[in-house]
Formats: C-alpha cells, structure tokens, sequence
C-alpha cells in the first residue's frame, strides 16, 4: 500500500468513526462536526474518556495502534454507562462496532466524572498489565530489542548462548511494515508456533491476498550514524523463506519485517569494491582491517609426527574438531548410554568400536560410571577450527610441526556460492569476486553476464519483472542494458569464516531489512545447545559492550554494587523513617 491508499484507508477509518460517534459527541456536550475532522476527533475523543491527549499519538504507532484501539472501545463505552463485562467483550469481539449499537439505539448518558480506577481487583490487574504491554511493545519495536546468538557464524567475536540487548535507534527505527501483526514477537507464536502476523503470499505467483494490501511502505526514523564496515549488524535475513527460524517448511514469501534475523558483520558498504582472497576480505584493493575486538576464525590443518592430541587444541580452546576413541569391548546399553555424547561409531576389522564425538568429547566421570575402557586416537594430523591466537599458541607448541589455513583454490566453484552461476562466477568462500556493492542512485551495465548478479535486487528487492531470454535482458518488459539502484546495499559476512552462511551465499542485504546495531551483552551460557541443566554462565562476557575496542570488561560487579548500595541505603532510610 503507497501513500495515497494509506490516506485514503486512514480517511475511511475517519469516516466509520464519525459514522459511529457522531452522536455520543453530542451526548457528550461536543459538536457532531468535531467527530469527523482527522486528529482532532482524537484529541476530543481522549477530553470525552477522560484520558490524556497524548493517547492519540499511540493510535497512529503501528502495531503500538493494535493494543491501544480496544482500550479506546472499552473506556468509550464506560463513559456513557456500559460497564458491564458483556459489554466489554461484545464491543471487543465487534472490533468496536458495538458503539454503533449504542450511538444509534441505546438512550445513554455520558458520564462526565467517571471514575478512572477499576472497580474490581482483577480489572486492576488487567489495566496494569494492558499498559505494561503498551510500553513493552513501544521500546521493543522503536529502541531496545532483546536477542540471543542461534548459531556460531561469528565466533569467538559472539558466541552461542550470547544475550543481547540491539539499539534500533543507532541506525533508525524501521517502522513496521507488517501492520496485523501480535506485539513483541517476531514470525512465531510462542506456544501455537503459529505464524504472528497476517499475510500471504503465494511463492509461485507472487499474488498477495487482500490482507497484504494494509503492509505499510518502508520507512525508517532518523539514526544518528550509518551502518559503516566493521559494524556488527542486525538485519532481517533477505533469503528468508521459512515459516519459522530454522524449521524446514514450504517455502513462503515473508514481509521483510517478519523475515527471521541475522547478525553478521558488515564487511562493505555502498558503493565499495569487494573481493575475497585467500580467506581475507579486500575492499576496493585493500585488505580490510577488522576491529581490534574481531576474532575471526578459520579452518587449519595441524600436524604432527608423534600425534596432535586432543588435549593440545583444548589448551588454546579451539572448536569444531572431531575426536576418535578406541573402545575394546562395549555392549549395546553402554553404546546407547554414551548416545548423548557422540556422532558415530563403526566397528573396525580387528572387532574394536570407533566411537567419535565433537570436541567436547566423553566426559571421564561417565567413562567410569559405565566402567568403559577407552582409548583416544592421536592421528597425526587433525582438522579445527582456530582464531589467530589459537594459531600463535599451537605454533609455539614444541609437539606441534605445523599449523596450514585450509584454502579453497581461486576458480573452484564453492557449490552454493552466490550468484550460483559456476559457468560465469566460479567463486568459493575463499576466493570470491570481485564484486560490486550497490549504491542508491548508481548504474551499471546489463547484459546476460552481469544480470546473475543483480537480478534479485532488480526482482526480489527493487520489485521488477525481470527476463532473460538468450543475450537479451528485459526488465518490466523493456529490453535493459543498464539499471539504476533505488536503494543502498551491505554485505555481511560472519567472523567465523568457514562455517558462516553469509553475504557469499545469498548475496546484497538491502538497506530496508537493516533491524539494529547490537550494543550490550548482558548475559551469556557455555553449553547453550546442550540443554538448561547444562549451561555454564561465561562471568567475563556478562554486562559487557559489543562495540568499542580493547578486551571488553565486566560491569556486572559495578552493577551489583551499585544495586547492593541502593538496598542498603533504601533500608537506612526507612528504618529511619519508623523511628522519626
């Protein structure tokens, strides 16, 4: 829906309310007249119900207007002496067309001073809590929203089980484009795992139905700063297709708002020159220099000759590696006992078992409570997954001969590297483009070679019918050899370089699915994935900032301090007012 339909949806809505209230304004010692003009209707509806004017702002805030137009139908139909619980839900159940019900037939008088404390406990209650959902709902959708690392696409910079607080106000507030949608959820219902929102489209067809005509256009409120490279970025994911994160289901064609959210970094921006090589990012011929917090990481290859031990690659914390135990004899409840704890196991030709686990390995205590007699293989040469550091310390390490970055030759085709033309583009995730990334107003040629790479911002974001028959590139029908980007575009890659799915996979995020800059880690888990009983908090990470530079440091002991302070201070202070 574009400007001129949301005015002219907006002046229906005028005219259903003046239709319906025209007469209670007069009960209400008003002019008819004041129930029709836009805006100001609102600010005398507040002056009848007794609330302040400002309430009339939260009704033009989407999804914010959801929670507050069933208040405004409930404190409307008090004010002319419709209290009862039947009355509340017949005008909730309505949508608020009981008070046509009431303008027209009922003989009501207006309640001038009416009483503004609920009567009862329960209806107490309920107020606070409405209200306390209001607010919620305010600084979740415009500030501050709360967010939990899935994946390990950025390790060691965030980790799994990290909890995040993301500043929606750093970038701008995207106003939501979605405007039938439950509050303070994203695509999901807790509970029903149902979608939270009404649209639909058909991913075949593109058609929508008439629920998505009420979609709100773009918009975004003013930021203080532009997502700039090195910047760790929320965005909605622009490959998207799945009713629920991370959940395979028939492919749908989601609002962008209500795409599932990733956390990358972003690695270029408008208007730069990208290409990967050997594993690095270089923009516009430069290397690109990360922040002195990113701990980007990359698979190697280590070897050596007397066996590279497992207990070596825990020393430096390194990830992703696969251990093999030896086991002599084992029957099938002690196989199944250590079920929770490897990936495999397969018998060899000498009657052995070879069980294999991920880096964590078989705790020892569950080795002797199932009286197990194993034996782990140290091959001389093993996979992980390291940072810089972790290569610095494994090379300083005398039982270690050498540490090799595993690299994917430039011109091999990576499989399912963006654009997914292996003919034209055979990049891999380490060695990828050039590339260009596209800045709103700038144009580049058109042709059958270069469209693969723009041809879902042409389609998928900038919404043309796009066609290629043989050398020829139409676009909305019209033969193109150039187009002119409407929007600004990001990539984003993961610090965990191997094992991100990223910008190289599934291309430009386009400056409209930017959500928030992540700015305070408040609490974080080891062992996330392992179940609750399993969590260990990491004390150094908790309340501590994403951004800036140097190590990052712990307010928690600040901050409970500070709380500690206060209770003591709020005790002296009463203590001393009984005694006063």
């Amino acid at each position: 829906m574009d400007g001129t339909q949301w005015i002219i949806f907006i002046l229906i809505i005028q005219v259903i309310h003046f239709l319906g209230t025209w007469k209670l304004y007069v009960k209400a010692g008003r002019k008819p007249w004041e129930a029709a003009i836009p805006i100001y209707n609102g600010i005398v509806l507040m002056k009848i119900i007794n609330r302040p004017g400002w309430w009339v702002i939260l009704l033009f805030i989407p999804i914010i207007n959801l929670l507050m137009f069933p208040v405004v139908w409930v404190e409307t139909i008090r004010s002319f002496g419709k209290t009862s619980l039947l009355d509340t839900w017949l005008v909730i159940l309505t949508l608020g067309f009981y008070i046509y019900y009431i303008n027209y037939v009922e003989n009501v008088t207006y309640i001038e001073d009416r009483s503004l404390k609920p009567k009862t406990g329960l209806g107490e209650w309920v107020s606070s809590i409405v209200f306390a959902i209001v607010a919620a709902t305010v600084v979740h959708t415009y500030f501050i929203q709360p967010y939990v690392i899935p994946t390990g696409s950025l390790e060691r910079t965030l980790r799994v089980g990290d909890f995040l607080f993301v500043s929606k106000f750093h970038y701008g507030a995207r106003v939501p484009m979605t405007t039938l949608a439950a509050p303070m959820v994203h695509d999901t219902l807790p509970v029903l795992k149902t979608r939270s929102y009404l649209a639909d489209v058909d991913p075949d067809t593109y058609k929508t139905s008439w629920i998505n005509k009420l979609q709100l256009p773009y918009m975004r409120l003013p930021g203080f700063e532009k997502v700039k490279k090195n910047d760790i970025v929320v965005f909605s994911l622009p490959a998207d297709t799945l009713y629920q994160f991370f959940k395979a289901q028939k492919a749908v064609i989601k609002p962008i708002d209500k795409k599932s959210n990733y956390v990358k970094r972003c690695v270029g921006t408008p208007g730069d020159s990208l290409e990967v090589i050997n594993g690095y990012v270089y923009i516009n011929g430069q290397q690109l220099q990360l922040s002195d917090r990113a701990k980007p990481m990359y698979v190697y290859e280590i070897f050596a000759k007397n066996g590279v031990s497992s207990r070596y690659l825990e020393e430096v914390d390194a990830s992703d590696y696969v251990r093999k135990y030896i086991a002599t004899n084992i029957n099938e409840a002690q196989y199944n006992a250590l079920a929770p704890y490897i990936s495999g196991g397969r018998p060899t030709d000498d009657g052995k078992i070879e069980l294999y686990t991920q880096e964590n390995g078989i705790p020892a205590d569950v080795i002797r409570q199932l009286r197990l007699s194993l034996t782990e293989e140290k091959p001389r040469s093993r996979m992980a997954n390291l940072t810089h550091e972790m290569v610095s310390s494994l090379r300083n390490n005398p039982g270690i001969d050498s540490v090799i970055q595993t690299i994917d030759a430039k011109g091999m085709y990576g499989g399912n590297t963006f654009p997914q033309k292996p003919n034209l583009y055979p990049w891999n995730n380490d060695n990828f483009g050039p590339i260009y990334i596209p800045k709103a107003g700038t144009t580049v040629e058109i042709n059958a070679e270069t469209i693969p790479l723009y041809k879902k911002i042409i389609r998928d974001y900038e919404y043309n019918d796009v066609k290629v028959t043989g050398d020829k590139v139409l676009i909305n029908g019209i033969e193109a050899n150039s187009y002119t980007f409407k929007q600004d575009y990001y990539w984003m890659m993961g610090d965990n370089r191997d094992n991100s799915e990223d910008s190289r996979t599934w291309g430009y995020v386009p400056e409209d699915h930017i959500v928030g800059k992540p700015v305070f880690l408040w609490m974080s888990f080891d062992n996330f994935r392992q179940g609750i009983a399993n969590w260990r908090v990491r004390w150094d990470r908790v309340f501590t900032t994403v951004g800036g530079s140097g190590e990052p440091v712990s307010y928690f002991w600040y901050f409970m301090a500070v709380v500690a302070a206060w209770f003591i201070f709020d005790f002296i202070r009463k203590k001393k007012k009984k005694t006063s």
